[in-house]
């Protein structure tokens, strides 16, 4: 009755999940592709061939969760080479990076909206050996489908932060219903596990977080290298993966404190990057784009990075990374990948999305919390100044990144026992 309940109400809000995808076309026409993919529908769709043999499916809802998922595929390849892996997705952005990162030797698709039928669809269409759905994504008639078709559901990477905790216990039972349909759960920390186990989850393990496993990609290292010649003498400061109304923050901080350095403004989405160009010139900055793909002029103050897959060459260029999504309530972006790069590591009040990890890094002295933009530039002007705690910083940093390997062996062991 619970998920019957739950099922009525997804199918009422559906004309609403309908004119929110025209509504978001409008900035990411990507939106408007694979439309039937969103209702189970996968027949005659060219760039969408059948398996041609056993398949292991992982869903991950968009960028974050691609990346992380990066050693894991690397581990699966080598352990079942004869299976293929499909991917699914709910973004454009997110289907858009597991094909940069992992090519056309993947499939890929938008899992569907969780209707029974579409669900189910899904489902029988792919006949998947084994689910690994990645950190919390959560969807009832999917656990259902994959229980009444006999497909082992594996919850892996995953965390649940206290906010989302509190909204899952508004439906106690459903939560349950649906966590229990679960094979295993591998949780990235002791306080996910508890969260977990709490509102039903059964099965429960402490594995670690993948993405202290995925190694910065020698072509990008490369990459920063060649960037860094184009920089000259600037000391760069970036700011990545930031959020909407971070920038204009940033911005009002750095023009009031910026002094000699460049600013390396990453947004985390590229639908903004005109957006947030326009919010530079307002403020009468002077502007260059990574996509001129030329020097930075000396006059240059910010510098776009208007690039899909080049994090990590950012990070390797900069001096002091700022990680985005932290200064407003957006519970902060990865913070590992600056780690794994050595770079000293600012971060902002709002973390609950890396709860664990980021009070693990400061209390290891590999990030410098900051409570608010202006603290941001005068902590990154105090580093500029002070070679020894810079150094000492990107030395724990990556001394940091270093000791928290290991969460894909003891997944992959995981799944090796559910595929059993």
């Amino acid at each position: 009755m619970v998920r019957w309940l739950y099922s009525l109400a997804t199918m009422a809000l559906l004309p609403w999940a309908w004119l929110h995808l025209l509504l978001r076309a409008r900035r990411q026409p990507e939106y408007l592709r694979h439309w039937d993919e969103r209702s189970g529908r996968y027949s005659g769709q060219p760039d969408l061939p059948q398996p041609s043999g056993p398949l292991i499916w992982i869903h991950a809802v968009s960028v974050g969760e691609t990346r992380a998922a990066q050693s894991l595929v690397v581990a699966l390849r080598q352990q079942y080479p004869d299976h293929q892996i499909l991917f699914t997705h709910m973004t454009p952005t997110g289907r858009a990076t597991s094909a940069a990162l992992f090519g056309d030797a993947e499939l890929r698709a938008y899992l569907p909206y969780d209707m029974p039928g579409a669900m189910r669809r899904f489902v029988r269409h792919f006949r998947p050996k084994i689910g690994i759905v990645m950190e919390t994504e959560l969807w009832p008639n999917l656990v259902f489908a994959c229980r009444e078709l006999n497909v082992p559901l594996l919850l892996v990477n995953a965390r649940l932060s206290e906010k989302s905790a509190r909204g899952y216990a508004r439906f106690p039972n459903l939560a349950r219903q649906t966590l229990a349909g679960l094979t295993a759960v591998a949780a990235q920390s002791e306080a996910d596990a508890a969260r977990l186990s709490a509102l039903g989850a059964q099965n429960v393990q402490v594995l670690g977080n993948l993405k202290f496993d995925i190694e910065p990609p020698a072509q990008q290292l490369d990459l920063g290298a060649q960037l860094r010649q184009r920089v000259g003498k600037h000391t760069v400061l970036l700011a990545a993966s930031t959020r909407e109304g971070e920038e204009a923050l940033i911005l009002d901080a750095f023009a009031r404190l910026g002094g000699r350095m460049l600013l390396l403004l990453v947004p985390r989405h590229p639908q903004r990057f005109a957006e947030v160009a326009a919010l530079v010139e307002s403020r009468g900055l002077r502007l260059q784009w990574r996509s001129d793909d030329s020097a930075v002029a000396a006059a240059t103050q910010v510098w776009l990075g208007d690039s899909m897959g080049e994090m990590f060459a950012y990070y390797a260029v900069s001096d002091i990374a700022f990680i985005g999504g932290s200064l407003l309530d957006y519970g902060s972006q990865n913070l590992i990948e600056a780690c794994a790069v050595g770079r000293p590591v600012l971060l902002g009040p709002s973390t609950y999305n890396f709860a664990q990890v980021a009070a693990d890094a400061v209390a290891a002295g590999a990030v410098l919390p900051v409570a608010d933009a202006d603290a941001l530039l005068l902590a990154a002007l105090r580093l500029t100044d002070d070679d020894q705690l810079c150094s000492s910083l990107a030395t724990n940093a990556r001394t940091f990144a270093e000791r928290h390997r290991g969460a894909t062996e003891r997944t992959l062991q995981l799944i090796i026992r559910a595929m059993r």
